[in-house]
């Protein structure tokens, strides 16, 4: 019994040893694996469908210039004889406001529980006021600008939205329609009376005021 007893000791003994081996076998293994792991590069984005050539862009270019340019000018001179003007020919927006657009607009879609199915950008006309009716400077009257709207699919077709006060989705179409809002003549009070009224807490997710301005010197 006692030659037994040894025995079973000095095999405990041997397993525990294995054991010990194996645990610090591993630990050394953890502490000479690498801690940092290499980077991974992200994909090529491949050019959208829509990229055209600089020698497509000229030619759009001087086609606005051949066939509204000249028209545009010669009515406000008409219009106002007395005055200098010369028609926009871009509008832009700071990359980074851009940017936080693009992020503003998804984070009120998600919250909606919509997808944004695309961006509509419509041509626009600035008043001949000093101010928007929302109290903002116009600072270039009579300009022509653009302004951008998202849209959402409802029954396969694409259409500006809002986002109610209720916090959902609205459809720009039920609250505006397409009813003239009037003359951007100052003498023509029309303008600001028949703008559509919202709901104190209806958001729009429409952005305008970038700045527009004559041909950019040595672009085109």
């Amino acid at each position: 019994m006692k030659n037994i007893h040894k025995g079973t000791l000095a095999v405990l003994g041997s397993v525990l040893l294995l054991l010990g081996s194996c645990q610090q076998g591993a630990k050394k293994d953890e502490s000479t694996a690498p801690t940092t792991s290499e980077p991974v590069e992200a994909e090529p984005v491949a050019p959208p469908k829509g990229i055209i050539s600089l020698d497509e862009s000229k030619s759009l270019y001087d086609n606005y210039t051949k066939n509204r340019v000249d028209m545009i000018e010669r009515m406000e001179l008409e219009q106002y004889p007395d005055e200098k003007f010369e028609a926009s020919r871009f509008t832009s927006f700071t990359y980074s406001d851009i940017k936080q657009y693009m992020a503003y607009i998804e984070q009120e879609a998600k919250e909606a529980n919509v997808d944004i199915s695309s961006l509509r950008f419509y041509f626009a006309n600035y008043p001949n006021t000093p101010d928007f009716p929302d109290g903002k400077k116009v600072v270039h009257p009579r300009q022509n600008s653009i302004f951008i709207v998202p849209t959402i699919k409802v029954d396969g077709e694409d259409y500006g939205f809002y986002i109610g006060a209720d916090g959902n989705a609205k459809l720009i179409k039920d609250a505006v329609g397409s009813t003239e809002t009037g003359s951007t003549d100052s003498n023509d009070k029309s303008y600001a009376s028949m703008l559509p009224v919202f709901l104190q807490d209806d958001t729009s997710l429409n952005l305008n005021h970038g700045s527009s301005g004559p041909p950019p010197y040595g672009d085109f």
